[in-house]
C-alpha cells in the first residue's frame, strides 16, 4: 500500500524522526494508527456509556423516579452562574 502525505504532514514525520524517538517513517505511521485505533476505542465506550445512562434514565422515568423538567433547569442554570461566577 502506498499514501500520500501532504507536504505538513511530511515535516511532521520528520520531525518525529529527527527527535530520536522514531527510527524509521513505518514507526511514526504505526504510532499515528495505533493512536487512532484508542482513539475509536474511547468514542465507543463513551457511546456505550451514553446508551447505559439513557436505558437507565428511561427505566427510571417509567418508575416513576422523574425530575420535573423545571427543577432540572433550574439546577442547569444554577451550575452556570456558579461557573461564571468562577471564572471571574
Amino acid at each position: 500500500m502506498q499514501v500520500a502525505l501532504t507536504p505538513e504532514q511530511e515535516q511532521l514525520v520528520s520531525r518525529k524522526l529527527s527527535s530520536g524517538r522514531y527510527r524509521s517513517v513505518s514507526e511514526v505511521i504505526e504510532e499515528g494508527l495505533r493512536l487512532l485505533a484508542e482513539q475509536d476505542a474511547l468514542i465507543d465506550l463513551g457511546l456505550t456509556r451514553l446508551r447505559q445512562d439513557i436505558a437507565t434514565g428511561l427505566q427510571q422515568l417509567k418508575a416513576g423516579q422523574g425530575i420535573p423538567g423545571e427543577q432540572v433547569f433550574e439546577e442547569l442554570r444554577r451550575r452556570s452562574a456558579e461557573r461564571r461566577t468562577a471564572q471571574g
